[in-house]
């Protein structure tokens, strides 16, 4: 196989020197240029046509997100973006996956070669992983504003059954898709994405914005009700366990699966555990293995099970495994999954 292509976007001459220096340390990858502002980027994809771009965040002349969002409408590029692990960082960064960003990477906090060389062989995997991710171009996406809620709100009630959702690369964006289009009365929703701790209540807040249900960054013995959705924090596992008569989310810090906490498979397999076919498991968009297995526990539970299709996700890593696995009851674009779900509930309810 060629090389991957990749052209770097930093303002530091010292940052595009240390990651020019660990990129090109790595047979798999050609650095075709270094740009210090997104002008100087400009013409450097003209000139290289690289396959990857890593892109920093706060630039002179122009902003990281502005370029990013001129080159998803006028010339995608996969794009991975280098941030910093801050709260301001976290809400740019999910800014730039909206924006069409594939996945991003923790600037190191230090400046030395050791410090961006511990943080390298993520970089090299998630570059990897993005020169095989689908970007589509763009268009400008009008202001969404948090659904009205129902002139008759259900009261909050205990949750009879259960929707869990797992994602990974893309699955921000792919998990926000199909929970704004959730009613106010979905079922109790647990949802893991693989994600830093610094980001995931910034996560569960943009979602509560866009949602008609109201979204929590998931606490230890909260109570899941109807209505009511509950993020994974970042360094987490997130589980639901049963209390007195109801079940509850329990925040673990046991060891990693698949190399990630939180997990989807343990979410998943806690699901199996408390409420077997009282429950719907959507595997969404994600580099990896992480929820097949889980998932595959579901279906065999009697459990619906749903799979993004390939065609529509970014990555086909975590549902391509559920599917191969014969994990997923259906296979859909995301664009149907939203829903789908809906007509599960309602079948549900009338029976």
């Amino acid at each position: 196989m060629p090389p991957i292509r990749v052209a770097i976007v930093d303002d530091s001459a010292f940052v595009r020197e240390l990651l020019t220096a660990l990129i090109s340390a790595d047979p798999a990858f050609e650095v075709v240029g270094a740009a210090c502002d997104p002008f100087e980027a400009r013409d450097l994809i003209k000139a290289t046509r690289p396959d990857v771009l890593t892109l920093d965040i706060e630039m002179p002349r122009m902003d990281g997100l502005t370029f990013l969002g001129n080159l998803m409408r006028l010339r995608p590029i996969p794009t991975v973006m280098v941030s910093t692990l801050t709260e301001r960082g976290a809400d740019v960064t999910l800014r730039a996956l909206e924006l069409g960003a594939v996945d991003y990477i923790a600037k190191p906090s230090g400046t030395s070669p050791e410090d961006f060389a511990a943080a390298g062989e993520e970089l090299l995997e998630k570059l990897k992983t993005a020169a095989r991710a689908r970007v589509r171009a763009s268009q400008p996406a009008a202001p969404r504003a948090r659904p009205a809620a129902p002139v008759t709100a259900p009261s909050a009630r205990h949750a009879s059954f259960l929707l869990a959702i797992g994602g990974s690369t893309g699955g921000t964006e792919a998990i926000r898709e199909v929970v704004e289009a959730l009613p106010a009365d979905t079922p109790g929703t647990v949802i893991t994405q693989h994600i830093p701790a610094m980001f995931s209540r910034r996560f569960a807040e943009r979602l509560n914005d866009c949602s008609a249900m109201t979204v929590h960054e998931a606490e230890d013995g909260q109570p899941i009700l109807q209505g009511h959705a509950y993020v994974a924090p970042g360094g987490y596992h997130l589980v639901v366990a049963r209390g007195t008569n109801r079940w509850i989310c329990r925040l673990t810090q046991s060891e990693q699966v698949h190399r990630q906490r939180p997990a989807v498979d343990v979410m998943f397999e806690s699901v199996v555990r408390h409420a077997g076919a009282n429950a719907i498991g959507v595997v969404l968009t994600g580099m990896g293995a992480d929820g097949g297995a889980g998932l595959l526990q579901m279906r065999e539970a009697g459990a619906h099970t749903i799979a993004q299709d390939e065609a529509s996700s970014v990555v086909w890593g975590m549902p391509g495994t559920a599917v191969r696995l014969g994990a997923a009851v259906e296979v859909l674009p995301l664009g149907h999954i939203a829903q789908r779900l809906r007509n599960l509930f309602a079948a549900r309810r009338v029976a």
